[in-house]
């Protein structure tokens, strides 16, 4: 037995349980359902428009620098590779980790598990929840090369020397960056218990 089979909902502002589905919540005022209409429409929707607006984020120049020798642009895999030429291994680790592989396996986890609520595949619950906390809390690290980005932006400035300006691929890649947070916040974890089946002396307990 789980809560929505008692007729009981959560609120997603401020987690009240109320016996009263489709009404205001009595603390925050929010409209509770049992579960979120259009839930799973909005996580691919999100995740499609992220997916999209991560090529031209890896494609176009991120950082464009001015010098007396003229006007370059660098994609974040060029600053890797710069960064990596000049001995700064740790520090293109990084830009690498943040830049490449936590977005693609940001992708590869919410449409993984789109899928298998999807489909109410049998696998671990507790995997796949884990798996949607994981997702949510490494979001923000995302971000780093935007920081990255800024602040040079602001601090190198030296008029008629060199200047560092953010390229269009910055705007691209935090738009990205965003749509993916919003597809994993869209994505309800009561529907990986939804079908949980009891195991053992155990009882699975949703809200």
């Amino acid at each position: 037995m789980i809560a929505k089979d008692r007729g009981l909902a959560l609120c997603r502002t401020c987690h009240t349980l109320t016996d009263r589905p489709g009404e205001r919540c009595v603390v925050c005022g929010t409209k509770t359902a049992i579960r979120p209409r259009y839930a799973m429409q909005l996580v691919w929707a999100f995740w499609i428009a992220g997916v999209i607006a991560y090529i031209p984020g890896n494609l176009l120049p991120i950082m464009v620098t001015s010098s007396a020798q003229g006007e370059s642009k660098a994609t974040i895999i060029d600053g890797i590779i710069a960064l990596a030429h000049h001995g700064s291994y740790e520090i293109a680790a990084i830009i690498f980790i943040a830049s490449i592989v936590v977005p693609v396996t940001k992708f590869i986890i919410i449409a993984w598990l789109a899928i298998s609520v999807s489909r109410r595949s049998s696998l671990d619950e507790h995997r796949r929840h884990f798996a949607h906390s994981a997702v949510e809390f490494i979001g923000r690290w995302s971000m780093i090369d935007v920081f990255v980005v800024a602040a040079l932006a602001a601090l190198i400035q030296i008029g008629g020397i060199i200047t560092i300006a953010p390229g269009p691929g910055v705007d691209a890649f935090a738009f990205s960056v965003i749509l993916t947070m919003l597809s994993a916040q869209c994505f309800d974890p009561r529907l990986i218990w939804d079908d949980a089946q009891p195991r053992g002396d155990k009882r699975y307990v949703s809200a």
